[in-house]
């Protein structure tokens, strides 16, 4: 951050002017221009490779945005971060989620305190509990193996577990089953327990607080489900948990034992690390969750210590920000063409979205330009026959991430056949919307067509190559992305980890629950509603047979 407004300082200025050249130039030229554009703006990291050459910027873009990097003093917002200084300031908490994949020696501090004391105990007791849960040695009441893991959770306790564990199903012991909830609605909790044996079924309660309203509401549908089939007794042999009250677990069923902690310094979004992974530790085993840790801890070591121009985080973030401020570009699309990646964009939807859609600085005052960007997208196959459409004619020009994997995890006959389609598909999906097609290269089309067959082209793109999608590649991906986040937040001068927005839902939902009961409370709930919310509520009432007290 800097005192300075962001529009003021010289390296936005040199940026706008810069755009203002750059407006008119076209990706084809560029390319055209420059026989090594792609040696020059590419970039590899162990199994990792990112090609930014297809965004219309020049090696002076890049080497402007990290003079707009340092005048916004991430350098400095990255030390305050490792340090474990208080960067979360509406909560007055330390940021440290690397501390969790941090294997080696070194103290992480927070207030005074290191850490790892605590994050490698932590660890060694997740490990030994998921062993006992593979290996048989701790089985369910009955003394059945477990063969069912449902993980119960929400948001980041949800998304991240969820996507991890479907990336890594290559991994997964032959005799387990994972399986993730998260919506109230109890078609889906019903949809998995109708599939699973009882005896054989451990759920993982998600909650640090162990009072998230949907969580719980889940965990005990479960908990009467075990009880019903298997007596009250049987609860701790089926159920651990992820919190810090071990009162309300204790009280739920759950023995101190089967409790692992959280830490205020994790944010939900940033927790798949920590052990809300324990699913994922589950079903693939201790070393393959070990060497997930190792990749986010190796893109930690980048992060930290690469100077700018040359740190992928860094590069990815400022290529964003060239598009949302400068080429106002609303969203991103994720575009993950390999299918363990496939809800790779629900989980950076929550990462960048609830870390950095804010309206005012970490100062209070309101932000001067557009900050997270809409972030949506879907497998690249899938997409291609859906809303590709629109990034290839739109006039919202909209940059993309195409995310893909050279190797199969699971190469077998015609999964080499099977890799050449997607990435040819890939590959080409990006040289489309950077050449475009134009009209004079349709001489031989009718007239009347050349305008619909016609291409623009000029699109931006960064392609993201994984050597193969193994666990720590993935562990490299979703920390450069993490990264990235937090970089843009800091150029934006906005705190990526609160989520304030989220909260004020959650207290409104809390009051009107009163009146679904139809009690004396209903008319004086609806008399506080606006008309819309009090007429919704209405028509609720009425279609579960309250119309007495929907209309008193």
């Amino acid at each position: 951050m800097t005192d300075h407004p962001l529009s003021a300082l010289p390296a936005w200025q040199a940026l706008e002017k810069h755009a203002s050249v750059l407006r008119d130039a076209h990706l084809r030229d560029l390319f055209a221009g420059d026989p090594d554009r792609f040696t020059r703006l590419s970039f590899g990291l162990g199994p990792l490779m990112v090609d930014y050459s297809k965004n219309r910027l020049t090696a002076e873009t890049m080497g402007l945005l990290a003079e707009l990097a340092r005048a916004r003093h991430v350098e400095e917002g990255r030390a305050a971060m490792f340090a474990g200084a208080h960067i979360n300031t509406t909560e007055d908490r330390a940021v440290l989620h690397v501390a969790l994949r941090n294997r080696a020696t070194r103290p992480m501090m927070v207030d005074g305190v290191d850490v790892m004391v605590e994050v490698r105990g932590t660890r060694e007791r997740l490990k030994t509990f998921a062993e006992a849960v593979r290996n048989g040695s701790w089985t369910g009441a009955t003394g059945k193996k477990i063969a069912h893991i449902v993980n119960i959770g929400i948001g980041g306790s949800h998304l991240g577990p969820m996507f991890v564990a479907d990336a890594l199903k290559d991994h997964q012991s032959a005799d387990l089953s994972v399986a993730f909830v998260s919506n109230p609605d109890r078609a889906q909790m019903d949809d998995v327990l109708k599939q699973l044996d009882p005896a054989a079924t451990l759920f993982i309660v998600a909650s640090k607080t162990f009072t998230t309203a949907e969580t719980m509401f889940n965990a005990n549908l479960a908990r009467a489900w075990i009880v019903e089939k298997l007596g009250k007794d049987a609860v701790g042999r089926h159920f651990a948990a992820i919190s810090t009250n071990l009162e309300a677990a204790a009280g739920f069923g759950i023995p101190g034992s089967n409790v692992f902690p959280m830490w205020d310094w994790v944010g939900g979004r940033y927790s798949v690390w920590s052990a809300i992974g324990l699913a994922v530790m589950i079903a693939c085993g201790p070393d393959v969750f070990e060497q997930f840790l190792a990749g986010g801890e190796a893109m930690d070591r980048h992060f930290e210590t690469a100077s700018l121009d040359q740190n992928l985080p860094v590069i990815l973030a400022m290529v964003g920000i060239w598009h949302a401020d400068f080429f106002d570009a609303p969203a991103i699309a994720i575009l993950p063409y390999d299918h363990r990646l496939r809800l790779l964009p629900s989980h950076l939807q929550q990462l960048d979205m609830e870390s950095n859609g804010k309206s005012v600085q970490v100062d209070g005052r309101p932000v001067e330009t557009q900050t997270g960007p809409i972030v949506f997208g879907g497998g690249g196959s899938d997409s291609q026959h859906s809303f590709f459409q629109l990034l290839h004619q739109s006039p919202r020009v909209i940059p993309c991430d195409f995310i893909g994997a050279l190797k199969s995890t699971n190469e077998k006959g015609g999964d080499v056949a099977s890799r050449d389609l997607l990435l040819a598909n890939m590959f080409a999906q990006t040289e489309a919307l950077m050449k475009g097609r134009a009209a004079a290269d349709l001489a031989k089309m009718p007239p009347g067509l050349v305008p619909h067959r016609s291409f623009s082209g000029n699109r931006s793109s960064t392609t993201l190559l994984l050597e193969e999608v193994t666990p720590y590649a993935l562990g490299m991906l979703i920390a450069l992305y993490e990264h990235k986040v937090f970089v843009q937040g800091l150029v934006w001068g906005v705190n990526s980890f609160d989520q304030w927005g989220v909260e004020l839902g959650k207290e409104l939902a809390k009051s009107l629950q009163p009146a679904f009961a139809g009690g004396a409370d209903t008319a004086a709930v609806l008399n506080s509603r606006d008309s819309s919310t009090a007429g919704l509520v209405t028509a609720y009432l009425k279609a579960k047979g309250l119309a007495e007290k929907a209309s008193s």
